[in-house]
């Protein structure tokens, strides 16, 4: 039988053939209950703690994690644990050995952290393991505290419950390496980060796990060793248990979050322009440039053919040496807001003046509203180019990176050759046939739309440096 002593942290097992209760634990808790060694030989002799503590700091230092060994002679007719208390359990402990044992981190382990490091993703190590074994590992993957911090490179489990709320905060800013950590101390460290207003992402395996990773705003459990319990807390599990997996996550929702942003900074300039279109005529008691079945025309067709192929946009070049996005930071940015705002008005002047325009040339009246919706998705599909980069310029992309973009505004014009050209679509919509002059000047707006939407991007990005 076996079960963890919490106040020990050990973990006893009966023999009743021996007559021996064996225990396995951490070096400090198994030491200073011990003052006889049992030799190889089968002699006893007293133990050299300074020997050991000395074998203990030779092993932890190359990385090595070191458990302590130690029996106790119970008698034949024992069956409970009532007599093994501390006191009794400190004078007739026999410490019989250690073991030192080896977990090698990964090396694409290694590589995504440093890619976390450089997106801005704080990494830091809890671990219940001897605060120089915690030490070498976090060297060999690169996770190192603030050099300037005065709580020193790692912080042990003993040495947090001394601090008070105060330092508590700053330990857990400064301070990257956590060892010889307590269940509760975990759940203590992840309240801390939150309150900085971080997202705090909290991996785990065991039991002692859960209530820091059901706290955790992420909690993300192991798949292959981690026990139902933590998988039970967790938000998400790793079904490869391998760290690399978190930094592809994060580097994924990145890409969905700006393919995100993009759709709606394309979308809502479309339905803002169609509304100030038909809002000024209604004002001002002019003739409607955009009947409504038209506008949902627009709504339908541009929505499926050319905003859609923005989530299949990879991902943007450093994409993963950006900083974190801001807790309370809103979706749409000032430079966003009068992107959308701009284009707005461009679709709002090009579509009521080519419409005027027409008029004015002596077309029908289908005809010059046939004009102000193409106008829109010509529009909407070179401004198409400009969402594929955020801040960017789309110069300096190629076609291949999205074919979806070419196959989305080809099938646009070809939709939109329907609504013009087809007499069943004519009488649908009350469309009718437009000359080629028109499609020149639509096609020459909307590459200037395109062009002015460049340079204010150039504009901002002058201003951000």
């Amino acid at each position: 039988m076996s079960l963890t002593v919490n106040t020990w942290q050990l973990c006893i097992v009966f023999d009743d053939q021996h007559n021996l209760i064996y225990l396995k634990g951490s070096v400090e808790q198994i030491s200073r209950r011990c003052r006889q060694q049992l030799m190889s030989d089968g002699s006893v002799v007293t133990l050299d703690h300074d020997k050991l503590d000395e074998q203990v700091t030779q092993w932890a230092s190359q990385g090595l994690r070191v458990l302590a060994f130690a029996l106790q002679w119970v008698d034949h007719h024992e069956q409970t644990l009532q007599r093994f208390n501390q006191h009794e359990g400190e004078a007739n402990l026999i410490f019989l050995g250690l073991q030192a044992m080896i977990d090698p981190p990964r090396a694409e382990a290694i590589e995504a952290i440093k890619t976390c490091q450089k997106a801005g993703v704080q990494v830091k190590m809890i671990t219940g393991d001897h605060a120089l074994t915690a030490k070498a590992i976090a060297s060999q993957i690169g996770i190192a505290s603030d050099t300037h911090s005065d709580f020193g490179a790692v912080l042990t489990g003993q040495q947090l419950s001394a601090l008070d709320d105060e330092q508590l905060m700053r330990a857990c800013r400064e301070v990257s390496v956590f060892a010889r950590v307590a269940p509760e101390q975990k759940l203590q460290l992840v309240n801390a980060l939150q309150s900085h207003q971080l997202v705090v992402a909290m991996t785990g395996d065991g039991v002692n796990d859960a209530p820091a990773l059901k706290q955790a705003d992420i909690g993300i459990a192991m798949g292959i060793s981690g026990t139902e319990v933590a998988k039970e807390a967790s938000d998400m599990v790793l079904t490869d248990d391998n760290f690399s997996s978190i930094e592809a996550a994060v580097e994924e929702g990145r890409n969905v979050f700006d393919n995100l942003i993009k759709f709606i900074t394309w979308i809502l300039p479309t339905n803002l322009g169609q509304g100030l279109v038909i809002m000024v005529a209604i004002v001002f008691g002019l003739t409607l440039p955009i009947l409504p079945v038209q506008a949902l025309w627009l709504n339908m067709t541009t929505a499926v053919f050319l905003g859609l192929m923005l989530a299949f946009e990879p991902k943007e070049e450093g994409i993963m040496q950006r900083q974190p996005r801001e807790l309370k930071q809103p979706i749409l940015s000032r430079e966003i807001v009068g992107r959308i705002i701009s284009v707005s008005s461009l679709l709002l002047l090009g579509a009521f003046g080519l419409f005027q325009w027409s008029v004015a040339q002596g077309a029908s009246l289908e005809e010059s509203r046939s004009i102000a919706v193409t106008l829109f998705v010509v529009v909407q599909s070179f401004f198409l180019l400009n969402c594929r980069r955020l801040n960017g310029s789309i110069f300096t992309m190629s076609w291949q990176t999205n074919p979806w973009i070419v196959v989305g505004i080809a099938s646009m014009i070809c939709a939109q050759l329907a609504f013009l050209y087809l007499p069943f679509m004519n009488v649908l919509f009350q469309s009718a046939p437009i000359s080629a002059s028109y499609w020149v000047v639509m096609v020459a707006y909307g590459i200037a739309v395109m062009i002015l939407i460049e340079l204010e991007k150039m504009l901002w990005r002058r201003m951000k440096r």
